[in-house]
């Protein structure tokens, strides 16, 4: 029984198998980097999603004619944190946005009460609400970082094969919406 002319089929046979392997391995790597990353993110949404209902309520004792901007935040507040808990990527993203032009347009407003900008549980929270907005928006770069990665890889041949074979799918981004990408207009935000 000769098994030369077996040999050389097994061995490319196994290396295939082992290269399949090791692609395997990377995109399972690379999948649970993202979801690293975006636990990094859900962990600052949720202390932000704490802090934003204090902010609202010590605003709310001086703030008497801006009480739709502060439902808006709230309302926002709790979308925000139902796609969260959710692990809607899509829908956290859009709420972001729209809730970061809610808090701007609240900063604009806060200049028209001098005691409220005096008070000092105000500057606190609202120093605590903006360290962790650029917490997140750190984490937001890391995470799109390890998404990209991740996308570019599995439409890489001949990972692209792997990637079909396990059904590992693209991750969506966590982007900025059309509003946020445009010039701000700062007649809307000084009431003018």
């Amino acid at each position: 029984m000769d098994f030369s002319g077996l040999l050389v089929p097994l061995v490319v046979g196994g290396v295939a198998i082992l290269y399949g392997i090791g692609i395997y391995n990377r995109l399972v790597a690379l999948k649970h980097n993202v979801g690293e990353a975006w636990s990094n993110i859900d962990v600052l949404l949720r202390q932000r999603y704490e802090e934003l209902p204090k902010l609202v309520d010590v605003c709310k004792r001086y703030m008497t004619y801006e009480r739709e901007t502060l439902e808006r935040i709230v309302a926002l507040r709790n979308e925000g944190d139902s796609c969260r808990s959710k692990g809607d990527i899509s829908g956290v993203s859009a709420t972001e946005s729209l809730l970061g032009g809610a808090m701007t347009g609240l900063l604009a407003r806060v200049e028209n009460y001098p005691d409220l900008k005096s008070n000092q549980h105000f500057t606190q929270l609202m120093g605590r609400v903006s360290g962790l907005q650029e917490a997140i928006s750190d984490r937001r770069e890391f995470y799109n970082e390890a998404v990209n990665i991740n996308n570019i890889r599995r439409e890489q041949f001949p990972d692209l094969i792997v990637a079909r074979m396990f059904a590992f799918g693209a991750l969506p981004l966590f982007e900025a919406r059309e509003e946020e990408r445009a010039d701000m207009d700062m007649k809307t935000l000084f009431g003018s």
